[in-house]
């Protein structure tokens, strides 16, 4: 049986992917009461995915991790992402928020044989970019500890000459991190993030990030080539959009049909939902209609033929236009709680808790679900791997 911990869980995003990855939670850590809320809400409900999860509403910072019975397969968790994030302060280190060396430190306490961690595509950009090595380098060589009169860049450059020493003393991890964009890999949205994932350096596991598998030219080509994708949806002739010629026929000069599949369109997600304003949309849970979306420069909505804009927290659980939704009939509304959980691949039957606004921040702040199974399975992938591995080689060697 595989084993994890998840820190910072929000309202379960990351976590539900972990664990329909085939691992186990011995803790899910969330200090924010209406994220907890919805999890709770959920486990009444007995909602099979969280269920039997064993929650902690409090600060990661004082949570007892010597109370876990069993050694950890992985840590999992989105440390809080506003110190990165394009909408933020940008204060990295400086701010309170930040939570890398609190996630760092579980790694050296409890020396998981992997981690994964997601946090903001802001945490790349070139402000950042001392401080994003810094942190790699700690989660390569946790147990090396910054001095009590040592600053972090003096820290980084003695972690640097540790890097390229070529020696590994202690407990050391091999670390990869990338932008990730969950459209290419069958989320309704366009998101990029970044992931971190680490292996303990004795299992000498050799991973990789998963291969893509959907395609923006795959979905142009359903749509003004084949046109598979206006006839699935039933949507006729003369009610399709315009399609742009010149696209047209450069895809249909590229005779090399590519293999995988279409981006994931914001169609595709809500198909099968009412439109929140009728009288059926209340069979739907959190599918209710909120007023007040307003259209203009720099605040637009998503079409309903692409994959969404990024879903955001925002301070006021709704920024910018990245919320809202534009209809065939050019009209903006915003997406409902239970839209946006669509669109985050959060299923049907989990419902969240609290006012419009903190749903909506526990949306924007989640990882989609589906992208989170398909990173924690391939991490399961290797550990299962590596530990057959471990077994095996026992075996010849009591032989």
């Amino acid at each position: 049986m595989l084993r994890s911990v998840e820190l910072f869980s929000g309202a379960g995003g990351l976590a539900m992917g972990v664990s329909l990855a085939g691992f186990t939670p011995e803790a899910v850590i969330e200090w924010d009461k209406w994220s907890c809320d919805t999890i709770r809400e959920n486990q009444r409900r007995q909602n099979p995915l969280v269920s039997d999860w064993p929650l902690y509403e409090q600060d990661v910072r004082l949570f007892d991790f010597n109370s876990l019975s069993v050694e950890s397969d992985l840590v999992s968790g989105g440390p809080p992402c506003q110190p990165f994030s394009l909408g933020g302060k940008h204060k990295a280190s400086s701010d309170k928020r930040d939570m890398f060396p609190t996630t760092i430190d579980v790694v050296r306490r409890l020396r998981p044989k992997a981690f994964l961690i997601e946090n903001v595509k802001g945490l790349t950009r070139a402000t950042f970019a001392n401080y994003l090595q810094y942190t790699l380098l700690q989660l390569t060589f946790p147990e090396l500890l910054r001095g009590m009169k040592e600053t972090w860049l003096d820290h980084l450059a003695r972690l640097e000459k540790e890097k390229t020493s070529g020696q590994s003393r202690g407990l050391s991890y091999d670390v990869v991190c990338r932008v990730v964009n969950a459209a290419d890999y069958g989320v309704p949205q366009r998101r990029e993030r970044v992931f971190i994932v680490g292996f303990r350096h004795d299992l000498s596991a050799r991973w990789s990030f998963p291969e893509p598998t959907h395609s923006l030219e795959s979905l142009m080509r359903s749509q003004w080539v084949s046109g598979e994708y206006w006839e699935r949806h039933r949507i006729a002739r003369g009610n399709r959009p315009e399609p742009d010629l010149k696209l047209k026929a450069r895809l249909a000069q590229n005779l090399l049909f590519p293999t995988d599949l279409p981006w994931m369109t914001v169609r595709d997600a809500l198909q099968g939902l009412p439109d929140p304003r009728d009288k059926a949309a209340v069979a739907h849970h959190n599918h209710i209609f909120q007023a007040g979306a307003r259209a203009y420069a720099g605040h637009t909505g998503s079409p309903m033929d692409m994959p969404a804009k990024t879903l955001k927290a925002g301070d006021h659980g709704v920024p910018g236009g990245e919320n809202m939704l534009v209809t065939p009939s050019g009209e903006s509304r915003y997406f409902t709680v239970r839209e946006s959980a669509r669109l985050q691949t959060f299923p049907d039957t989990y419902v969240f808790h609290g006012s419009w606004t903190e749903t909506m921040r526990q949306l924007g702040n989640a990882v989609p679900v589906v992208l989170a199974r398909i990173m924690a399975a391939s991490v399961a992938e290797k550990l299962i791997e590596a530990e057959t591995k471990r077994l095996m080689d026992k075996m010849r060697l009591a032989t």
